[in-house]
């Protein structure tokens, strides 16, 4: 009895001086771990207790009085593991404070009966350390448990730069596709196997680091449930002819804090350029393919005019400048913020809404309108002496917009509502894609297998402009919108290619 009086004493201490400490985290402190391990029935130390922690640190053994120390840890919570032979495996939760100690009691109860927990999950893939794993990971473990019980997993996968922890739950196989991981990144990952029965076991952990490069050829953007739109990156492999599921190797190139759309890429500088709301403003950004090396570019001169998503800008084609609005004006920014110059003025009452530009030559298209978006017309100019080349569309009621320049800017495609329907909402009723031939003035329908009820909006050329890409959706403004891929020159029909997604560029 004394022994335990003694035990229970330090305990009492040690939680008073140590585990009570109120200083903050640091993140890169050392604390001391340390505590106790008695038997439930009769609160007799026990020696040889193994003592593990999750995040890992050292192991340890208990001594004849039951106690362990575990010196310099990390701050920052852990699950604190005791494990002795003929005794069930107990957790506790511990917190390790800069420069504290704090300290645990694990009182482990005699195992009864046959049942003896599942084995430790076995990681097979991916292999601990390895590296240019790609961004869908088809997860796979071995469990097995020596009285045949049926098991169930939990996957917890933790990304190594932002501590964020994806837990999947109650899985029956051993394997588990876990998509939309984060390029350039190093995760952590863990099984734990329950029979229901016996204390949870656990995995040790394993890491992966994700592969550096950005070969997708989509962007688009995806409103989040805080209203901001979020750029991901998509792509669309369409092996050998087949559909494939939508929505392939997508991830997010900006987070859902910051409102943020309208990607476009420059091949040649491998840059993405897009919109962000900063405060009551719209500004243009630009950053590297993997989301990383984000900068502001417009300061003085924002991005405005009609409906912030309606708003089109474009690169140069050689990536040194952009082109981007101002109500009536058009500006030229250099890639790196500097450098802003008026480049083209159009009458008070005209906003310039979109920008376009081709490979080929200097020409630039233009869609103008009104405040509310209607007196529509779309325009060719040539920046270099002010003039307007070409009118496409002018003196036609309803919504007009979605313009692209072909490569050899010969052709110009755009979206037009075809009932001509405005009102002060902006909505659209039958919206769908043509194509203007510079050469000849003629213009053709391109809205391939489009449903009744929808509209074809935001559409512009693949890079080999052998098909276009847009989006649809219900005119009633209200569902969400999708993104496929319409063949040029055939009877094929669209694909779906993402789904719940918008403002689409194809690199």
């Amino acid at each position: 009895m004394k022994r335990i009086l003694y035990i229970l004493t330090s305990c009492t201490l040690l939680l008073m001086f140590g585990g009570c400490s109120e200083d903050t985290f640091e993140q890169n402190g050392f604390g001391t771990l340390t505590g106790f391990v008695v038997a439930a029935d009769g609160n007799l130390p026990l020696a040889n207790v193994k003592i593990t922690t999750n995040p890992t640190s050292n192991t340890v053994f208990t001594d004849d009085l039951g106690a362990f120390i575990i010196e310099d840890i990390s701050t920052g919570d852990y699950s604190v593991q005791a494990e002795l032979d003929d005794f069930i495996v107990s957790f506790e939760a511990a917190t390790i404070i800069t420069g504290g100690t704090t300290n645990l009691v694990f009182e482990l109860e005699e195992r009864t009966g046959d049942n003896v927990p599942p084995n430790e999950p076995i990681l097979i893939f991916p292999l601990d350390n390895s590296t240019d794993v790609a961004l869908s990971v088809d997860f796979l473990w071995i469990g097995s448990d020596d009285n045949d019980d049926e098991l169930t997993y939990t996957l917890e996968v933790r990304n190594g730069s932002t501590n964020e922890i994806q837990l999947f739950e109650n899985l029956q196989d051993t394997t588990y596709t876990v998509a939309n991981l984060t390029l350039a990144t190093t995760y952590f990952w863990q099984v734990k196997a329950d029979d229901d029965i016996a204390p949870v076991v656990q995995s040790s952990i394993s890491s992966f680091t994700t592969s550096t490069e950005n070969l997708n050829r989509f962007l688009y953007t995806r409103e989040e449930d805080n209203g901001n739109f979020v750029i991901y990156s998509g792509n669309d492999t369409n092996e050998d002819g087949e559909e494939n599921d939508p929505n392939e190797d997508e991830f997010a190139l900006t987070d859902a804090e910051t409102n943020s759309f309208k990607p476009r890429k420059n091949r040649t500088n491998e840059k993405i350029a897009f919109l962000r709301t900063v405060g009551t403003a719209v500004h243009l950004f630009s950053m590297n393919s993997d989301g990383s090396g984000v900068d502001q570019l417009t300061s003085t001169v924002p991005v405005a005019g009609f409906r912030n998503d309606e708003i089109e800008f474009d690169w140069f084609p050689n990536g040194e400048k952009l082109y981007y609005p101002n109500f009536n004006r058009l500006y030229s920014i250099n890639a790196d913020g500097s450098g802003t110059t008026l480049v083209w003025e159009a009458d008070p009452q005209d906003f310039i809404t979109e920008v376009a530009t081709n490979e080929f030559s200097d020409f630039v298209v233009l869609k103008l309108n009104n405040a509310i978006g209607y007196n529509a017309k779309i325009i060719i100019i040539d920046p270099t002496d002010g003039g307007i080349v070409k009118s496409v569309v002018e003196g036609e009621p309803g919504a007009i917009g979605g313009i692209d320049f072909s490569i050899d800017g010969q052709r110009v495609l755009y979206t037009q509502d075809i009932t001509g329907f405005e009102n002060v909402n902006y909505r659209q009723l039958d919206t769908r894609i043509f194509e203007f031939d510079f050469d000849t003035s003629e213009t053709i329908e391109l809205s391939i297998d489009k449903i009744n009820g929808t509209n074809d909006l935001d559409v512009k050329y693949s890079p080999d402009e052998g098909s276009i890409i847009v989006t649809n959706t219900s005119n009633d403004n209200l569902s969400i919108e999708n993104i496929y891929v319409i063949p040029l020159g055939g009877s094929s029909t669209r694909e779906l290619v993402f789904t719940n997604a918008s403002m689409p560029d194809w690199q």
